[in-house]
């Protein structure tokens, strides 16, 4: 069964941009809600969505200007982005869902846990540049650093994509992941997508100011070998959140497909009750 199948994708507005997402629409009083990471979509979910699904709900989406969801400039930002979730939360009945949000996801999940706590639960995040000052490396510090938007437009980013996931989405095996990697970000869509990290070096000093009052229960957990995002972002969130817990797995960048089943786990017995004692700490 190809992740296609295996996890059905919908479309739905909020803040009048079409959000595509996924849905397990389970019964139960535990809702996680996951951010798609970038360059990919929901289905970097695809590994860690069965164990996932036997914990609660899930609801995954990609993220206003990322995957296959619309977006609009001013949304593609940590800060607006946080703002928009928590306007989603509300709009869809989420409740008071555990976020999932690796990558792109880490910034967007502080800036809501930092002004609207009474929307998450909890967080489980890493692997996002969220360090003051900036510590970044190879194609995302390029990013960052490119002088204008136009240099990236005029990037091949089917081809410069497409050998980034291959990795983790082999176009051999899983064709339509990989595709659907690749098609969210071709015809300009790459470089509207990366107005997103090109916002870290201011946002992320006003982040410091925020996230040592952040009191939600959090866990990192991220790939020790990221040659992205180095491990001293992950360091820089577990000195600063005051509820943390810092996992490390022998994996890259794409820790949540590299190391899938441990990802997977470590996220269960936190919604099950790990968030739970590390708030009683």
């Amino acid at each position: 069964m190809s992740a296609a199948t295996a996890i059905p994708t919908y479309f739905r507005v909020c803040d009048g941009v079409r959000i595509r997402y996924a849905d397990t629409r389970t019964e139960s009083a535990t809702t996680m809600l996951l951010l798609a990471p970038w360059p990919e979509s929901l289905f970097a979910f695809r590994r860690i969505w069965d164990p996932l699904s036997r914990a609660g709900r899930i609801v995954a989406i990609d993220l206003p200007g990322f995957g296959h969801s619309d977006g609009r400039p001013e949304l593609i930002a940590p800060d607006a982005a946080g703002a928009f979730l928590a306007q989603l939360i509300d709009e869809w009945g989420l409740g008071t869902p555990h976020i999932v949000g690796p990558d792109v996801g880490t910034a967007a999940a502080l800036f809501l846990a930092a002004r609207t706590p009474e929307r998450v639960a909890s967080l489980t995040i890493g692997g996002g540049a969220v360090r003051a000052p900036l510590d970044t490396s190879g194609a995302l510090q390029q990013t960052i650093e490119a002088p204008d938007l136009d240099i990236i437009r005029g990037l091949d980013a089917r081809t410069n994509i497409g050998a980034a996931v291959e990795s983790v989405a082999p176009s051999d095996t899983e064709p339509e992941v990989h595709e659907d990697y690749v098609s969210a970000y071709d015809l300009g869509r790459f470089a509207e997508s990366a107005r997103f990290v090109r916002h870290y070096p201011e946002q992320n000093a006003a982040l410091a100011e925020l996230i040592p009052g952040i009191t939600t229960p959090a866990q990192v957990v991220a790939g020790n070998k990221d040659d992205l995002v180095p491990w001293s972002n992950n360091e820089y969130l577990a000195d600063l959140l005051p509820n943390c817990d810092v996992h490390p797995l022998d994996a890259g960048h794409f820790a949540w497909e590299e190391a899938a089943d441990e990802y997977a786990s470590l996220i269960v017995d936190w919604v099950t009750g790990g968030s739970d004692r590390a708030a009683g700490s």
